[in-house]
């Protein structure tokens, strides 16, 4: 199972882009700025997290409009 979640950057998740099981090798995810509510949120810097059975890996973006 791999999940991949986007959070502002007081800690709060915004986004879920992925939440399924995925075979090894590489994937592209888009996110439209939009959070779970299909709201558009704010400009500025946000995290992801990437979460494996093996691994969780987290870094920052930066989201402009």
């Amino acid at each position: 199972m791999c999940k991949l979640e986007v959070y502002n950057v007081r800690g709060q998740k915004a986004k879920t882009l992925s939440n399924n099981s995925l075979h090894g090798g590489k994937y592209t995810v888009v996110w439209d700025g939009k959070d779970d509510g299909n709201r558009n949120v704010a400009t500025g810097v946000y995290f992801y997290r990437l979460t494996t059975p093996n691994n969780t890996l987290s870094s920052k973006m930066l989201l402009m409009k």
